[in-house]
Parts: structure tokens; C-alpha cells; sequence
């Protein structure tokens, strides 16, 4: 994995800020309807949203129904295509095995998260999928993008639904 945050320019890291509180504000929702507090937005080549997804486990009952997952999907139908090369994705939180397969799969441009996740996390925390001899994909990242309020809002869920 390379890390991108010395390369850019300032504008752009303040894109990447602005996208990503935008994904927080799907992870709130997410968190406020029982889900895990997690969002994800995906941009076109030219910085466009095209896709939006908070957590729906718990609402859709489905194991598979990941921020990323769903943002993925449906990415690829408003570009009527799989091949996500030119998108970008900003997610609040390090994503799992399953959301990091799908990723790859999807030859993503680029993946911008927030908070690293110590128990799931499969892009630099737990294990590293995108420089793994099992990846057909190079994925370029970009980590810790509004980190410490991502960190904060799941830490906080998590508290309140042990308590």
C-alpha cells in the first residue's frame, strides 16, 4: 500500500475531508438506526458523487449489506459497468475482508478511509489484501482521513449499545 497524504496538494486533502464528513454523516444515520456507525461514498473521474451507503445489517438483516458493499453496488449500476478504475471511495472506517474482496474486485481507483479497524481491518491494520500475492489489483490508499472523528463516533456507539 502507498500512502498518498505527503503527495497531494492541500485543495485536494480538503476534498478528501469534505467527502469523507460527508460519509460520516451516513455513518451517524447508520448508528442512530442500530447498524454499526459506517458510511461510504463513491466519486466518478470527475469528483461526482455517484453513490452513497450507510450499514444496513441489522435494518436489511443481511450480512452482506456493508456501507461499502452497498456504495459499490450501486456505483457500478449508475455506471452500468463493474470496472470502478476511475472512482474513488471514502469510507469511515478500514474495511473488513469481505468489503476489501469486493473492492479489488472492482479495480477501484482509489480507497480513502478514516479510522483503522484493529479486529477487522484488511488494508494495513490486520493483514494488507491490496499487497498481498493474492491481489490482481494495486489499490492506492489514502489512511486517517477525519480519523479521530471516526474513531470517536463508532467508539461511542459501541458504548452506549454495551451499556
Amino acid at each position: 500500500m502507498w500512502d498518498y497524504l505527503n503527495a497531494i496538494d492541500e485543495s485536494t486533502y480538503l476534498r478528501h475531508r469534505q467527502r469523507m464528513g460527508e460519509a460520516l454523516l451516513l455513518a451517524r444515520s447508520a448508528g442512530e438506526a442500530g447498524d454499526v456507525p459506517v458510511g461510504a461514498i463513491i466519486t466518478d473521474k470527475n469528483g461526482e458523487i455517484i453513490a452513497r451507503a450507510a450499514n444496513r445489517k441489522e435494518r436489511d438483516r443481511d450480512p452482506t449489506a456493508h456501507a461499502e458493499i452497498l456504495a459499490l453496488q450501486m456505483a457500478s449500476r449508475v455506471l452500468g459497468d463493474w470496472h470502478l478504475n476511475d472512482c474513488t471511495l471514502y469510507v469511515t472506517l478500514e474495511p473488513c475482508p469481505m468489503c476489501a474482496g469486493a473492492i479489488l474486485q472492482a479495480r477501484l481507483g482509489l480507497l480513502i478511509y478514516g479510522a483503522d479497524d484493529p479486529k477487522t481491518g484488511v488494508i494495513r491494520t490486520v493483514a494488507n489484501f491490496a499487497d498481498s500475492v493474492f491481489s490482481n489489483h494495486r489499490l492506492p490508499t489514502i489512511a486517517g482521513v477525519l480519523e479521530t472523528e471516526a474513531r470517536e463516533l463508532l467508539r461511542t456507539w459501541f458504548e452506549n449499545k454495551r451499556a
